[in-house]
């Protein structure tokens, strides 16, 4: 994969680099089930894990998954620290390459995806805004025949069990997904710990992503009926409630994964 011209320095600071191996499994099913025919309608499809850390697990792991719907996919991993750079090239192989860079995303080719998880969490909240137009003007533009490119970027526990991610394309936000391992959810209002930067400080009274978590609460307590026949069944049964008031854009395919997506609208921040 060709680099682009080195900037002066790369934009952004690094992260604490803390990864696990299938840490981001959640948002890679995602991504493959909402991006994978664009990624195959590309000639040449290439995806960015934007600073995957101090060992390359997700990067390696994001390759391996996207080649199951996109079989042509290649994958190249951005990392500010040239110390993760180095660690991690020993694992650089056929479509898969390891770049030092930040949010200018140094590849002479603009992705098809752009995955930044758990990067933004470390920074303040005014700051997002800019990295996301950065990051959205690096994807692969719309065409005739495509939606373009896809930024997905949020925030996930340890091991992966509660993750919340924004996906974004050439315009701007899209969606907000919150998937979870069902079984470790008391209440859909768990998954707030783990909402990403822009709205992580909006969950207070007053804001929509707030009213959202508070009905999705309400409606998880109303299935409670359908525990008995598992976390699964509770949470489609409560997700069909909130699809009465909220504009969810899936279905029970993807309900039953323990997932459900919001148009970014109904939840971004008011004013």
């Amino acid at each position: 994969m060709t680099p682009r011209p080195a900037a002066a320095r790369p934009v952004g600071t690094a992260t604490r680099g803390t990864t696990h191996p299938n840490r981001l499994r959640r948002m890679d099913r995602w991504i493959a089930a909402a991006h994978g025919a664009e990624l195959r309608r590309a000639a040449e499809p290439v995806a960015v894990d934007l600073g995957y850390g101090a060992a390359p697990w997700t990067a390696v792991e994001l390759l391996h998954r996207l080649r199951r719907v996109a079989p042509h996919a290649r994958v190249v991993g951005v990392e500010i620290d040239p110390a993760r750079v180095a660690a991690a090239a020993p694992y650089a192989r056929e479509g898969l390459d390891f770049v030092r860079g930040g949010f200018e995303v140094p590849l002479a080719r603009r992705p098809q995806l752009i995955r930044a998880a758990n990067v933004l969490r470390q920074y303040d909240e005014a700051a997002v805004a800019d990295v996301w137009r950065r990051l959205c003007a690096r994807l692969a533009p719309a065409t005739p025949d495509s939606r373009g490119g896809l930024l997905v970027e949020g925030t996930c526990d340890e091991i992966g069990r509660r993750h919340v991610w924004v996906a974004l394309g050439p315009e701007g936000p899209r969606t907000v997904t919150f998937a979870a391992r069902l079984a470790s959810l008391e209440r859909p209002s768990d998954l707030a710990e783990r909402l990403p930067k822009a709205l992580i400080h909006r969950n207070v009274p007053g804001e929509p992503v707030h009213a959202f978590l508070r009905d999705f609460d309400r409606a998880w307590a109303a299935a409670a009926p359908y525990a008995s026949y598992g976390a699964r069944q509770r949470w489609q049964r409560a997700v069909r409630e909130l699809t009465a008031d909220w504009p969810v854009v899936d279905g029970p395919v993807r309900w039953r994964q323990g997932e459900v997506t919001v148009a970014w609208g109904a939840l971004a921040t008011r004013g």
